[in-house]
């Protein structure tokens, strides 16, 4: 079971309201969030940051966003994020060689220098200690502008929160988000771990 258990959908209606944007990224409203609203302040917040980091806008896709997200959950090591960002990588249209290969994303031909610089600012920005440096510096201002970069890290930083509350809660992989993680992740060893719901 989670350190905490999630609440039902219903259970705080302006969460409720702003859990829609899920309905978009990833067919449902995460668990994670559902525990959230326990305290409906961290909900609304949580999910208003989520809707700003993570608007379909720009040269910064949404596709590469949630490129991003996975490869920062895969630094850290949870699971759950993983899945999700994998999941939400596929919904917006990441190519399938993308997904197919994105733990190899430093030499596979599928992906572009500029996105070789974001995954590995994403890498970088995700370790401890923190490994962003000059030569960080130089590869992203090859191929993207500050507002960019911002963006970026607005990512990382994202989900440095979501790893360390869903991997300290446990929190419960849904089903569409572990055949998502199976999909693209399997052939790599993905597995639930603490998030199938009855391990922790």
């Amino acid at each position: 079971m989670p350190l905490v258990t999630p609440l039902s959908a219903k259970h705080d209606l302006e969460t409720q309201k702003l859990a829609v944007f899920f309905n978009e990224t990833l067919g449902f409203c995460p668990n994670s969030v559902l525990t959230m609203q326990r305290r409906p302040a961290i909900s609304k917040a949580f999910i208003n940051l989520n809707k700003a980091v993570m608007a379909n806008e720009g040269r910064v896709t949404s596709a590469l966003k949630r490129m991003i997200a996975w490869v920062s959950s895969n630094a850290t090591g949870c699971r759950y994020c993983q899945a999700h960002a994998i999941r939400a990588a596929e919904h917006y249209a990441a190519e399938k060689e993308q997904l197919d290969n994105i733990w190899e994303y430093k030499i596979h031909p599928a992906f572009s220098d500029a996105e070789r610089a974001a995954l590995d600012f994403s890498l970088a920005a995700s370790v401890v200690p923190n490994a962003v440096d000059a030569s960080t510096k130089e590869a992203l201002y090859t191929y993207w502008n500050e507002g960019e970069i911002v963006k970026m890290l607005g990512v990382i930083s994202l989900f440095g929160y979501l790893n360390r509350w869903n991997d300290s809660m446990g929190t419960t992989l849904e089903e569409d988000a572990i055949d998502s993680g199976n999909k693209f992740l399997g052939k790599r060893g993905f597995e639930v771990g603490k998030h199938d719901g009855s391990k922790y």
